[in-house]
């Protein structure tokens, strides 16, 4: 059992156990696709394993990972809210300091020609561009989801366990922050709860989350983290900040019941993550 943060309507210290038989669904296969060799939604070069650097920069020798695991509603009719966020989201890390040669943004959405990137490639990807950040990891998805994981590409799940084997192959020990955005995306803290890891959710493993609309252009809670990224100092007060923002556009919008945003920090996350600065914006 490890020391760890958990916020709900609030920051507050919590403990919670890893994950136990009842996450075992990891066997589930996410949807293979088209193996193409080229996609246009795999915004990635290759680059040497590693990037030198930047000692004025926390964040220059880390990875990013921003995935857009669907395109759809839930009554699947094609929606642009993950992409707008896919495509914000890779540019405000950039701004916030980021190093671009060491970021991806992928989408799991067919492409024009009716081919998909697909979960292997996909993966291949996370992992190329983990390997040139040797300092730490964030990776952020989102996606519609479900209390079994996250929807991963035209007829794919990823559920909690299988996200903790790849985290674990693809970041190792190094420091990770690891951002689910969907709903019921809380199933994930304990599965992935390490004392190398921060993790928000945007819901609580049994509500809903909102912004997945035809007529959205984010989901409520990537569209609440862009808008936290102007202010945001580091990761804790990004959480903070937004979740706060996610209460509020819920509450003045009447939405019930509300989808309460999770974080953990892990406890050696605790004592790292207030001298990780973002750049000023």
């Amino acid at each position: 059992m490890a020391r760890q943060f958990l916020t709900g309507i609030g920051l507050a210290i919590a403990l919670i156990c890893a994950a136990g038989a009842a996450l075992a669904q990891s066997n589930t296969t996410a949807g293979q696709g088209t193996d193409n060799n080229t996609h246009p939604m795999l915004e990635t070069t290759p680059q040497p394993p590693f990037v030198a650097s930047d000692p004025s920069n926390e964040f220059a020798n880390w990875a990013v990972a921003v995935v857009a695991g669907d395109w759809r509603s839930s009554q699947g009719q094609p929606i642009h809210a993950f992409e707008n966020s896919r495509r914000d989201l890779f540019a405000a890390f950039d701004r916030a300091g980021f190093a671009t040669d060491n970021m991806t943004a992928l989408s799991l959405a067919p492409a024009a020609d009716g081919t998909f990137l697909g979960a292997q490639r996909a993966f291949a990807a996370i992992e190329s561009v983990a390997r040139r950040g040797a300092a730490g990891c964030l990776l952020y998805f989102t996606s519609h989801g479900s209390p079994a994981g996250i929807v991963w590409g035209p007829d794919g799940m990823m559920p909690p366990a299988m996200m903790n084997r790849l985290i674990d192959r693809w970041c190792g020990t190094r420091p990770t922050v690891v951002v689910v955005s969907a709903c019921y995306s809380g199933v994930f803290v304990p599965a992935l709860a390490r004392p190398n890891r921060m993790i928000m959710t945007a819901a609580r493993r049994d509500r809903s989350s909102f912004g997945c609309s035809e007529d959205a252009t984010y989901p409520y809670f990537d569209g609440c983290v862009l808008e936290a990224l102007n202010d945001a100092r580091d990761f804790l007060s990004l959480s903070m900040r937004a979740t706060a923002c996610v209460n509020r556009r819920e509450r003045e919008e009447g939405l019930r019941p509300p989808s309460e945003p999770q974080t953990y920090v892990g406890a050696q996350m605790q004592a790292l993550l207030p001298f990780l600065q973002f750049s000023a914006p």
